[in-house]
């Protein structure tokens, strides 16, 4: 594994430990604040952003090509996309 992607797993490992944080939080007696929703939001879309890009590193190198031309796409593209 490239340095690049051992980046992109150790931050996805990083929101991973935010998020378990967030929802065990969430289940407590005051629940999130609406600052805190908004944060969980957010880790949610930062690491399917962090997925998407990892696969397409892989794919893009699988295939011969060069994964440091992947770039991670926006949070729409990533949480809009379909089959």
């Amino acid at each position: 594994m490239d340095n690049a992607n051992q980046e992109i797993l150790d931050h996805i490992t990083d929101l991973v430990g935010m998020e378990r944080e967030l929802r065990e939080r969430s289940t407590g007696k005051l629940g999130l604040d609406e600052t805190e929703r908004a944060r969980l939001a957010a880790v949610e879309i930062q690491l399917d952003q962090c997925w998407d890009l990892l696969r397409r590193r892989e794919a893009k190198a699988e295939f011969g090509g060069d994964p440091d031309d992947v770039r991670t796409r926006s949070a729409a593209q990533v949480e809009n996309y379909e089959n």
